[in-house]
């Protein structure tokens, strides 16, 4: 028997529902989840009620893409804002039943950047010989690495070795980023196109995964990849074409599928040993067919689906899942909130935020 849950009593074609054991395995890990969807404008947090049930909590952000946490902080780009969030409570509070409340502090305007994958990572300003930690995005528009900036929408800080010109043109879709040792190292592009939109005339084949720190292409004919991730000494990858969580071979220079998962991959998170990524179902245009994973879901009699697994590194099992059906269709990221048992966050469409006020500490 699964949980299911209705994310918001005002949208009742909106269902989540949990496996069996979901809930038990975010007790086990002490952990909640975050999640977005640009296609229904929302963020929801997944965690436990009292009862040990799921607590599904949402808020609405236009086009909420990119996510990214850190200790008591959020991070989470939208259609022309990256959002920074602050968790008002300390540990032992809590507020009406939730044990971590996500405040919006900072709001830097982009523009309308298409950002995807943000990440806090050390950064060299040419000002300074010293490195600092600031936010980074994936500026997909500008097919570059980019900062936020006081005075700008942007200030670009990398760009592929193919990319000829920072031009608003979403020439290879550059989508996915992770760190190493706290620095910008691989990137994701489903294509090395250095023309307008070009990448979406190489999506079947024509991925590709950048060092960006030497700007080698370390593996080329991936399938829409998206989602790099380092951890436990390891580049995890999403071939989302094939439908394929695994790993990239470094001294092989290949990728190893270790799962196939019916959906269109994006968003992955590691914690302890297991991967949690999220799935969607293919949009009916040019964009999502004819990819090969339309091919193995037919080679496996299955339907796409929308929703996150949860997938044991050690076996290459999917040992969890989160199936959301209704009006949600498609995900973009998934991150793990450690040591929170149920999370919330303030919006803008009530009163709250008029009535929520902090204090910090004298000075």
């Amino acid at each position: 028997m699964s949980e299911s849950t209705p994310a918001n009593r005002a949208q009742p074609s909106l269902e989540i529902t949990a496996s069996r054991q979901f809930t038990s395995w975010l007790a086990e890990q002490g952990i909640s989840l975050v999640f977005t969807t640009y296609q229904a404008g929302k963020v929801f947090f997944l965690g436990l009620q009292s009862d040990g049930k799921l607590s599904v909590f949402e808020r609405t952000f236009a086009r909420c893409m990119g996510l990214y946490v850190e200790e008591k902080t959020l991070y989470l780009s939208s259609l022309y804002q990256l959002w920074r969030f602050e968790n008002a409570l300390e540990i032992g509070q809590n507020h009406q039943g939730y044990d971590a409340f996500y405040i919006p502090q900072i709001s830097y305007v982009t523009g309308d950047l298409d950002i995807h994958d943000v990440r806090k990572a050390q950064i060299n300003p040419s000002t300074s010989q010293e490195n600092i930690n600031q936010v980074i995005f994936v500026n997909t528009l500008f097919s570059c690495l980019a900062t936020v900036s006081e005075t700008h929408s942007f200030v670009p800080l990398w760009q592929p070795p193919f990319i000829s010109k920072l031009a608003a043109e979403d020439r290879c879709h550059l989508n996915g980023l992770a760190l190493r040792e706290g620095k910008a190292k691989y990137v994701t592009s489903v294509s090395q196109s250095d023309v307008a939109d070009g990448w979406r005339d190489h999506r079947q084949n024509g991925g590709c995964l950048i060092d960006v720190e030497s700007n080698e292409i370390i593996l080329n004919n991936l399938s829409m990849p998206h989602s790099p991730r380092w951890y436990q000494d390891k580049l995890w990858l999403l071939n989302s074409g094939m439908g394929e969580f695994g790993y990239v071979d470094l001294e092989k220079g290949s990728f190893e599928p270790v799962v196939f998962c019916p959906g269109y991959l994006r968003g992955c998170s590691l914690h302890g040993d297991f991967a949690i990524v999220g799935i969607s179902q293919p949009r009916h245009n040019k964009t999502f067919q004819g990819l090969p994973l339309d091919e193995r879901l037919n080679e496996k009699n299955a339907e796409p689906r929308c929703g996150l697994l949860v997938v044991d590194l050690r076996t290459g099992d999917i040992v969890h899942s989160v199936r959301i059906e209704g009006i949600v269709e498609e995900l973009y990221d998934v991150a793990v909130i450690p040591n929170i048992r149920r999370p919330m966050a303030l919006g803008f469409k009530t009163d709250e935020i008029r009535r929520m006020i902090t204090i910090g500490e004298m000075s």
